[in-house]
């Protein structure tokens, strides 16, 4: 009895092992068939807004003779949507931000005008009138003093920032800059409007930004003071399809070209002054003159990508610095409105003992007028805190901070989600902040190439994609 149980568990261990064998056999199998060997003239490493816009500037000028290497399934990055309450939401950038100036049009603006974006004007300046606290709407009066103070202290940080640019004076960051007018955030209402002149924007706090680099934000400065918010069915990144069309090729919508490589993730790049080679975690190998590095702040400070050798210091010096901010925006359905649905009454404030918790409350009532749409936005720790809860978790927290707003008889949300952006191994956050420290001769070098032809990482994003964002997206 004794030796059957043994010879039966070692036929069993045996089945285990032949079957393991054969799903290790049939997986090498199939890893071997999707690697492949090629040879051109530049790698793009992603095919994010950044990626997109590096491929359309190799193809204007020429060179053609490359193959962008993207992770995903898909082509956008940061840019991003999800199907939700039966429509469509977007889990990154959301507004085009920076129209209607008298100067140039804002790229970004004119390819949304294109593909006929659908997008809805942002009456930011309403936001303030729309204060709530632990006792339900605060008076418009209640309020006036202490808004008037934050708007004045914003209005002296800007000018001090084009003061400090224009003297070519040393970069402070935006709290030294609100201190220098004698605002300093301490009540609940207080820190709520700090929150939303600046944390709003830049995803971090005031503490932790540049005040030259992020006020005022250079795509109003450039191109106008306006912002658009997208809800298309098709998704924000529709505009892409317009660049995307002109350098690759296309079956209607979708790209059917062998240079996009989806599905590839770069877990290597081997680097000379002569060339370089990049592997790809299914044991793809590509060979280029030279390689665009696109990937996030985040996933540069990973260790997702191997860089053979490694980065030098001054490299790595200023990818360190750089900030990767997370910016989440938590999305509800109910089933009905119990919020204000008079004009003015889109954006609403929150102010709570705690900075920033569950601040930013917008109402998707033009956007999605058949549904009962709601959203909140955390940056930064809050952030970080909720991403790591349970949906079930944050519902019971912001359903409190709702019924505190609205009274104890709101219905409870048929639906909550939202996308953990510092988890996504190929992003690792939301938005790359500008902090303090950093200065403009630091994020050239971010940009310079590695060695002399070869290695090259991509920041035009931190300039002109950042056009694209609600954080705003790098």
């Amino acid at each position: 009895m004794c030796r059957l149980s043994t010879l039966s568990a070692n036929m069993a261990r045996l089945s285990s092992l032949v079957a393991a064998a054969f799903v290790s056999v049939v997986s090498l199998m199939a890893l071997q068939a999707a690697a492949e060997m090629i040879t051109t003239d530049v790698i793009i490493i992603g095919a994010g807004a950044s990626g997109i816009t590096a491929a359309k500037t190799l193809a204007d000028q020429g060179v053609t003779d490359f193959v962008m290497l993207e992770a995903t399934d898909r082509v956008g990055g940061r840019v991003r949507n999800a199907d939700f309450a039966g429509g469509k939401v977007e889990l990154g950038a959301n507004w085009v931000e920076g129209v209607n100036g008298p100067g140039p049009v804002n790229p970004v603006w004119t390819l949304a005008q294109e593909v006929n974006l659908r997008s809805f004007y942002s009456f930011f300046d309403n936001g303030t009138s729309n204060i709530y606290d632990e006792r339900g709407f605060v008076p418009i009066e209640e309020a006036a003093s202490t808004v008037e103070a934050a708007d004045k202290a914003f209005e002296f940080v800007g000018e001090l920032s084009k003061n400090l640019t224009e003297g070519n004076i040393e970069d402070i960051s935006q709290q030294t800059g609100q201190r220098f007018f004698g605002f300093y955030p301490k009540t609940a209402i207080e820190m709520a409007l700090d929150w939303w002149y600046y944390d709003f924007t830049t995803a971090e706090p005031p503490r932790a930004s540049s005040l030259k680099n992020t006020v005022p934000l250079p795509t109003e400065e450039i191109f106008g003071p306006d912002h658009y918010f997208v809800a298309d069915p098709r998704g924000y990144a529709v505009v892409f399809q317009p660049l995307l069309k002109s350098y690759l090729k296309m079956d209607g919508e979708t790209v059917v070209d062998s240079r996009l490589k989806l599905g590839k993730v770069v877990n290597k790049i081997e680097y000379t002054d002569t060339g370089v080679v990049v592997s790809t975690a299914d044991g793809s190998v590509y060979k280029a003159k030279a390689a665009i590095v696109t990937a996030s702040i985040g996933v540069l400070q990973s260790n997702l990508i191997n860089f053979s050798p490694g980065l030098p210091f001054w490299k790595m010096s200023v990818i360190y610095q750089f900030d990767m901010a997370v910016y989440t925006k938590i999305f509800l359905s109910f089933p009905s409105k119990f919020w204000p649905t008079h004009p003015g009454s889109e954006f609403m404030l929150y102010a709570d003992e705690s900075r920033g918790y569950y601040t930013i409350w917008q109402s998707l009532d033009k956007q999605f007028p058949d549904k009962s749409l709601i959203f909140v936005t955390v940056t930064d720790e809050q952030s970080k805190r909720v991403n790591q809860q349970s949906f079930n978790d944050t519902l019971g927290e912001v359903m409190v901070v709702l019924r505190k707003m609205f009274g104890e008889n709101i219905p409870m949300a048929d639906e909550i989600y939202y996308y953990d952006w510092q988890s996504d191994p190929y992003a690792k956050g939301s938005y790359s902040n500008w902090p303090i420290g950093v200065s403009t001769f630091e994020f050239k070098q971010l940009q310079a190439g590695t060695c002399r032809t070869c290695l090259f990482l991509w920041r035009t994003h931190k300039r002109t994609l950042q056009w694209l964002s609600p954080w705003r997206v790098a």
